[in-house]
């Protein structure tokens, strides 16, 4: 038997096994919106298995884009690969995704009811609680999942590290608690390199492919790895609705793969050090980031093989001081997203998770950092830049009060 290969050798090689027949080395790009039919007969049934969930019969045809692309699948093959999943579907965005979950548990089950751990990425908590897709919600902490399934509930979603405060949920417990309620686990923040949820015992992985996997900015995407069963509940879900990734975002993602471990082991290396830091400066309250409390229940180390590249920080002054941080950097863009190239600096409590009810939503201190791949030592530059400007502005703060009071 052949040895399983090392992950950045998969991240290399993944979808490209029908590149050799084709006769090509680089990715190909295929662009078609329609295919022609061999017949009538053949191409119907083409349409049928597809429209139902399934794949191109192999004397069939592609039909339609809607329905299959091959280089939509090729990433697919190479993120389930990545995952350690039998399947993977790709979707228009992450929001797509998760969309596209939810309907495949609850739409046609008649399980209504949804089981979501928080904290969620704002979007997926605000999709939930909106009552646009029908369902009934109980949000809960890990531990309370089994408290919160009931007879009716058809899915139970959790994001490990969490959005924004990188919470870590320990994803074999909450699969436990769930007894045969399918998991699915947000795995954008850890990605494959760091995290296999499926490996855990969830039924899906899923990411906002449009962060570390496409990691240049320039794609938005979702992707959902899981066994065939389910592929074939998503893919009929994306052919009914219309949520299919574009083809050249595909492209970009697929490409993207070859650099994710190198990506994220840089940018996990620098965060690190950032961090570190952070932890001794005075305008800091509290640094959020995996494994600062020693791991005392050892779920980092068994579910994860790092920390990461994302960090939130609880800064001293309230939202007067993070609206004056994040206006002085110059390396951070302040700017949502996160998983880039580039650093990013942004205000959840404003931005992400604005629609979040406020009992559930980050404090007005909270600023989460996505760490790029810049020199970690110009990044410190960067924020000790911007904790002078704090300093300043905190200095003035008298003066221009003493100024106010003067003119009146």
């Amino acid at each position: 038997m052949t040895a399983p290969l090392h992950p950045d050798t998969v991240a290399v090689h993944s979808g490209r096994s029908d590149l050799t027949a084709l006769g090509v080395h680089a990715l190909p790009l295929d662009l078609s919106t329609t295919n022609p039919l061999p017949d009538i007969e053949r191409g119907g049934e083409s349409y049928e298995a597809m429209a139902t969930g399934g794949r191109p019969p192999a004397d069939g045809s592609m039909v339609y884009a809607r329905l299959w692309n091959p280089t939509v699948a090729r990433f697919e093959e190479a993120l389930a690969e990545l995952e350690h999943a039998e399947a993977a579907v790709a979707f228009a965005s992450g929001m797509a995704a998760m969309t596209a979950v939810i309907l495949a548990h609850t739409g046609t089950t008649g399980a209504r009811h949804v089981v979501a751990v928080r904290p969620l990425y704002g979007g997926t908590d605000h999709l939930l609680g909106s009552g646009l897709l029908g369902v009934d919600v109980t949000y809960c902490q890990p531990e309370e999942v089994a408290a919160a399934v009931r007879a009716d509930t058809g899915l139970v979603v959790v994001e490990t590290p969490a959005n924004p405060t990188l919470d870590i949920a320990d994803i074999a417990d909450v699969v436990r608690q769930a007894g045969g309620v399918p998991v699915v686990v947000d795995n954008t923040f850890a990605t494959p390199v760091l995290q296999n949820p499926i490996d855990l015992g969830a039924a899906m992985s899923l990411h906002s492919a449009t962060k570390y996997l496409g990691g240049h900015g320039d794609v938005i995407a979702g992707v959902v790895a899981c066994d065939e069963r389910t592929a074939e509940a998503l893919r009929r879900v994306r052919a009914v609705t219309g949520g299919l990734l574009h083809p050249l975002g595909a492209y970009l993602l697929h490409r993207g793969l070859t650099t994710l471990p190198l990506r994220v082991g840089r940018q996990q290396e620098s965060a690190r050090r950032i961090v570190q830091w952070l932890i001794d400066r005075p305008e800091v309250a509290e640094v959020f980031y995996p494994g600062l409390d020693g791991d005392p229940r050892g779920i980092l180390a068994r579910q994860m093989r790092g920390t990461g590249a994302m960090i939130a920080m609880r800064l001293r002054g309230g939202y007067a001081a993070a609206a004056t941080v994040v206006g002085a950097t110059e390396l951070f863009t302040h700017a949502v997203s996160l998983g880039g190239v580039d650093s990013l600096i942004q205000h959840p409590a404003a931005l992400t998770h604005r629609p979040v009810p406020a009992e559930a939503r980050p404090g007005a201190d909270v600023l989460r950092l996505s760490i790029g791949l810049e020199d970690a030592g110009d990044l410190i530059a960067d924020l000790e830049r911007a904790f002078v400007a704090l300093a300043a502005s905190s200095d003035d703060a008298p003066a221009v009060e003493e100024r106010g009071r003067v003119r009146s």
